[in-house]
Protein backbone atom coordinates (compact mmCIF):
# COMPACT_ATOMS: atom_id res chain seq x y z
CA UNK A 1 0.00 0.00 0.00
CA UNK A 2 1.16 3.40 -0.84
CA UNK A 3 1.91 6.30 1.88
CA UNK A 4 -0.52 8.18 -0.01
CA UNK A 5 -3.59 5.60 0.45
CA UNK A 6 -2.86 5.46 3.88
CA UNK A 7 -3.15 9.01 4.34
CA UNK A 8 -6.22 9.17 2.54
CA UNK A 9 -8.13 5.96 4.28
CA UNK A 10 -7.04 7.40 8.09
CA UNK A 11 -8.36 11.03 6.69
CA UNK A 12 -11.47 9.46 5.58
CA UNK A 13 -11.96 7.33 8.62
CA UNK A 14 -11.17 10.58 10.70
CA UNK A 15 -13.79 12.49 8.41
CA UNK A 16 -16.48 10.24 9.24
CA UNK A 17 -15.83 10.09 12.73
CA UNK A 18 -16.38 13.62 12.71
CA UNK A 19 -19.34 14.23 10.68
CA UNK A 20 -21.04 10.96 12.66
CA UNK A 21 -20.17 13.28 15.69
CA UNK A 22 -21.91 16.27 14.27
CA UNK A 23 -18.56 18.14 14.60
CA UNK A 24 -17.37 20.68 11.63
CA UNK A 25 -13.85 20.62 11.24
CA UNK A 26 -13.44 24.12 13.17
CA UNK A 27 -15.22 22.80 15.88
CA UNK A 28 -13.27 19.44 15.70
CA UNK A 29 -9.87 21.83 15.21
CA UNK A 30 -11.02 23.48 18.06
CA UNK A 31 -11.64 20.48 20.70
CA UNK A 32 -8.08 19.02 19.68
CA UNK A 33 -5.85 23.11 18.77
CA UNK A 34 -5.71 22.41 15.55
CA UNK A 35 -6.74 25.23 12.83
CA UNK A 36 -9.68 23.77 11.05
CA UNK A 37 -7.41 23.90 7.67
CA UNK A 38 -5.53 21.11 9.18
CA UNK A 39 -8.31 19.00 9.81
CA UNK A 40 -9.27 19.30 6.36
CA UNK A 41 -5.97 18.39 5.15
CA UNK A 42 -5.88 14.94 7.30
CA UNK A 43 -8.97 14.32 5.78
CA UNK A 44 -7.76 14.84 2.20
CA UNK A 45 -5.01 12.71 2.75
CA UNK A 46 -2.41 15.94 2.14
CA UNK A 47 -0.82 15.81 5.82
CA UNK A 48 1.35 13.14 7.43
CA UNK A 49 -0.42 13.47 10.73
CA UNK A 50 2.15 12.45 13.78
CA UNK A 51 0.76 9.80 15.88
CA UNK A 52 0.63 12.23 18.80
CA UNK A 53 -1.64 14.41 16.58
CA UNK A 54 -3.70 11.28 16.12
CA UNK A 55 -4.30 11.02 19.10
CA UNK A 56 -5.60 14.19 20.19
CA UNK A 57 -7.87 13.84 17.66
CA UNK A 58 -9.10 10.67 18.77
CA UNK A 59 -9.32 12.36 22.18
CA UNK A 60 -11.55 15.08 20.76
CA UNK A 61 -13.80 12.61 18.73
CA UNK A 62 -14.43 10.95 21.99
CA UNK A 63 -13.00 7.48 20.41
CA UNK A 64 -10.29 5.18 21.16
CA UNK A 65 -7.02 5.50 18.81
CA UNK A 66 -7.63 1.90 17.46
CA UNK A 67 -11.00 3.28 16.25
CA UNK A 68 -8.97 5.63 13.61
CA UNK A 69 -7.96 2.47 11.90
CA UNK A 70 -10.96 0.44 12.58
CA UNK A 71 -12.55 -0.39 9.05
CA UNK A 72 -9.71 0.41 6.44
CA UNK A 73 -11.16 -0.81 3.12
CA UNK A 74 -9.33 -0.33 -0.08
CA UNK A 75 -11.82 2.66 -1.66
CA UNK A 76 -10.95 5.48 -0.42
CA UNK A 77 -14.44 7.15 -0.25
CA UNK A 78 -16.83 6.52 2.31
CA UNK A 79 -20.52 5.78 0.80
CA UNK A 80 -23.45 6.59 3.05
CA UNK A 81 -24.47 3.05 3.94
CA UNK A 82 -20.50 2.93 5.31
CA UNK A 83 -21.59 5.92 7.63
CA UNK A 84 -24.67 4.80 8.60
CA UNK A 85 -22.95 1.58 10.05
CA UNK A 86 -21.03 3.90 11.62
CA UNK A 87 -23.48 5.83 13.50
CA UNK A 88 -24.91 2.69 14.31
CA UNK A 89 -21.95 1.22 15.73
CA UNK A 90 -21.40 4.32 17.72
CA UNK A 91 -24.61 4.57 18.96
CA UNK A 92 -24.16 1.08 20.52
CA UNK A 93 -21.15 1.87 22.38
CA UNK A 94 -22.97 4.29 23.65
CA UNK A 95 -25.58 1.92 24.92
CA UNK A 96 -25.35 -0.52 27.88
CA UNK A 97 -25.48 -3.85 27.97
CA UNK A 98 -29.36 -4.50 27.67
CA UNK A 99 -29.42 -1.47 25.16
CA UNK A 100 -27.09 -3.00 23.29
CA UNK A 101 -28.72 -6.62 23.32
CA UNK A 102 -32.27 -5.40 21.93
CA UNK A 103 -31.29 -3.22 19.50
CA UNK A 104 -29.23 -6.14 18.13
CA UNK A 105 -32.63 -8.11 17.99
CA UNK A 106 -34.40 -5.45 16.69
CA UNK A 107 -31.61 -5.69 13.65
CA UNK A 108 -31.62 -9.23 13.20
CA UNK A 109 -35.37 -8.54 12.69
CA UNK A 110 -35.29 -5.90 10.05
CA UNK A 111 -32.52 -7.80 8.44
CA UNK A 112 -33.94 -11.26 7.70
CA UNK A 113 -37.11 -9.74 7.49
CA UNK A 114 -35.61 -7.77 4.24
CA UNK A 115 -37.76 -4.84 5.65
CA UNK A 116 -36.83 -1.74 3.70
CA UNK A 117 -36.83 1.64 6.32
Amino acid sequence: MKDREVLKLVGTRIRVLRKEKGLSQESLGEKGGFHFSYIGQIERGEKNVSLLNLAKIAESLDVNLIQLFAYIDEGFEATPLDESIQEVVSMLREANEEKARLARNVLREIVKGNTSV
